[in-house]
């Protein structure tokens, strides 16, 4: 399998979402779930690095995977405050970055049909 096209594709894609997060950003009414996503994994990753004693990436790396309901069940709270915290946690946290993702996924779409509809700026965007 080709290394340079895998990487291509991964490049655009990071390069899209980059843009995406960028755009929202400056739209003041999502900027708050913006922060309340960057809240809630700060607080899983500070919560599970003080309760659990886990190393601060192997924590933050917990609140991703279980925020994303990946699960992979390579790390599992082993205190009873750390298992009522991330029922908790999964609760209220799924809602935020779902909405998170799914504001991201918005954006590029909507940047995408931009570009569609007008390709004069999209060939002028190269040129500069």
């Amino acid at each position: 399998m080709p290394v340079i096209p895998i990487l291509f594709a991964l490049w655009l894609i990071s390069r899209r979402l980059h843009r995406a997060t960028i755009a929202a950003l400056r739209q003041p009414e999502t900027r708050g779930l913006i922060y309340a996503t960057l809240a809630i994994i700060a607080i899983g990753t500070v919560f599970y690095r003080a309760v659990e004693g886990w190393a601060w990436i192997d924590a933050l790396y917990f609140t991703v995977v279980t925020l994303t309901t990946v699960g992979y069940g390579d790390l599992t709270p082993q205190t009873s405050a750390g298992k009522l915290f991330t029922i908790a946690y999964i609760l209220v946290g799924l809602g935020i970055l779902g909405g998170f993702i799914a504001l991201i996924a918005d954006y590029g779409r909507s940047e995408m049909l931009k570009r569609s509809d007008n390709p004069s700026d999209d060939l002028h965007q190269k040129s500069k």
